[in-house]
């Protein structure tokens, strides 16, 4: 009888406003049959730091955030902030 803990990145999504939403899924086995799974999901906005960000999800960060994209969130994020405080 073993235990093992898998932890892998099973959702990649893309917004249309360049936000990038992964979920990480923790499972734990016992001879090769799950016995749990737990979910733990993040988000990330275009040009955020991607210090930590597991390699496959910083692959889709740089292909996704171009440089349009980066100035259109940073466009519609300051419209906002305006919006907020009129």
């Amino acid at each position: 009888m073993s235990l093992t803990k898998q932890v892998v990145i099973d959702q990649i999504t893309v917004t249309e406003n360049g936000i990038i939403l992964y979920r990480e899924a923790t499972r734990i086995m016992e001879d090769g049959n799950q016995l749990s799974q737990t979910y733990h999901r993040s988000s990330l906005t275009p040009a955020q730091d991607l210090t930590g960000v597991p390699t496959n999800v910083v692959a889709i960060c740089n292909a996704a955030w171009t440089e349009a994209v980066i100035a259109a969130y940073q466009a519609a994020q300051a419209a906002a902030e305006a919006a907020r405080n009129a």
